[in-house]
């Protein structure tokens, strides 16, 4: 069983305990109030959705989309490579189900930058800031999810604006934007027996029918309270409270997490594993109004027997994000929703002693689709032996700026941090100019 943990000493439920730490305390009133800022920020009303699927760990680009067949062996590495429906383009042999649907990515073989720490280089990947303190568990600024989910919200009511599967990303969450931008967590798998999600169904014994008594309790109270409220503080509670009863009796929202609503055949050609299931479940969720998803596909830290370690976790992977992708085609999703896979960094261009590669800040691939894209697109490529850039350098920020502007979110607008200070959204703004 390959580990959870990466190589840096923090380990997944670390991560896990941070994210838990942002939002212990809060009711789905308060959660509802602190994201309902969004429609006074000016951002453009869009119907779009982001799906970022974590590559955590930092995916070799060698053994996904950008092998080299050429280069001598300590280079090119153990796995063969296929020829995609693109021609002349080649992925590696794991990737076997995205390379039939080459024609609908695109994948961007010259990202870098300068960082080959996990959390350093998380944290920009998701927040297109590096880490101050690469030791740190905590945001230094908010993430792309939930910056979303303050300026975007949700695109239906009674559905969360922002949702993590089966927990944040490393860095996935809202530092001093606050708790209540912190996404929504399923906890588990969509691929766990009985999959089910807390917080989304009544507690034993309260049927819909004493759950409207006790809003009409709430309305009471509230009734009373607007009496004496001179600034429209109980006006705000009621809507708020009456949000929350929404999102939980109204089923609008258990119903988007009910991926048994899905039949077997479409769940096994997603695949009967995390990543497979995630990614159906990510479907279902911006179908339903989500409008930003993030999912784990986690043990990409293939520091050694990176030949087993890619057979383990690469056809689910591949098999999960192709269906995912030709799903939302087939579904007429592809303008509204855009896909991207991304890990914090690349692997080190040579074959180590321990048979893996280790982290390599220098080059990278992302893989992108949907949202309205080119597909069929390669953007720019790395030298000989995957080692840096060798044209169309890109930086992980002009990958989130491409994000930022699907979901209709200029990156040049600012936010007043915890002190009072005035943050861009992105400070480094490069476009990527072959996607407009």
């Amino acid at each position: 069983m390959m580990s959870s943990g990466y190589c840096d000493g923090i380990s997944r439920r670390n991560v896990l305990q941070a994210g838990l730490a942002g939002t212990i305390g809060l009711s789905m009133p308060e959660l509802l109030r602190l994201q309902a800022q969004s429609a006074e920020q000016g951002v453009a009303s869009r119907d779009t959705a982001v799906i970022f699927v974590e590559l955590a760990g930092g995916p070799t680009q060698h053994e996904t989309y950008d092998p080299k067949p050429d280069a001598p062996q300590e280079y090119r590495g153990p796995l063969q490579a296929i020829d995609t429906c693109l021609p002349g383009v080649q992925f590696s042999e794991y990737m076997a189900e995205q390379a039939k649907i080459a024609d609908k990515l695109v994948v961007l073989r010259g990202i870098h930058h300068r960082s080959s720490s996990h959390g350093t280089s998380s944290h920009l990947t998701q927040t297109g800031y590096y880490l101050r303190d690469a030791r740190s568990r905590d945001n230094d600024m908010p993430s792309i999810g939930s910056i979303t989910s303050k300026l975007r919200g949700s695109n239906e009511p009674g559905i969360p604006s922002f949702v993590s599967m089966p927990r944040s990303m490393r860095f996935g969450r809202a530092a001093w934007l606050g708790k209540g931008y912190n996404p929504f967590e399923t906890g588990r798998d969509a691929n766990t027996k009985n999959f089910t999600v807390p917080n989304l169904t009544l507690l034993s014994g309260l049927t819909p029918e004493r759950l409207n008594d006790r809003r009409a309790l709430l309305k009471g109270f509230d009734a009373t309270r607007r009496t004496i409220d001179t600034q429209g503080v109980a006006k705000a509670m009621d809507r708020f409270t009456s949000d929350a009863f929404e999102m939980v009796a109204s089923g609008k929202a258990r119903a988007a997490f009910d991926i048994t609503a899905e039949s077997d055949a479409v769940r096994d050609k997603y695949g009967r594993n995390s990543s497979g299931q995630n990614c159906l479940l990510a479907r279902r969720l911006v179908e339903s109004g989500v409008t930003f998803v993030t999912l784990r596909v986690s043990s990409w830290d293939d520091h050694n027997g990176i030949a087993k370690r890619m057979q383990a976790k690469g056809p689910g992977y591949d098999q999960g994000v192709a269906t995912l992708i030709q799903d939302l085609h087939e579904r007429g999703l592809d303008k509204k929703v855009m896909v991207v896979a991304m890990g914090e960094f690349g692997r080190t261009p040579r074959i180590n002693k321990s048979a893996g590669r280790d982290h390599w800040g220098r080059v990278m691939s992302v893989m992108l689709a949907g949202g309205g894209l080119p597909g069929g697109t390669i953007i720019g490529s790395s030298d000989s032996n995957g080692s840096v850039p060798k044209d169309r350098p890109y930086r992980p920020e002009s990958i989130l700026g491409v994000l930022y502007r699907h979901l209709g979110i200029d990156p040049s607008m600012t936010m007043n941090d915890h002190s009072g200070r005035p943050r861009y959204v992105l400070e480094n703004r490069e476009p990527i100019v072959e996607l407009g």
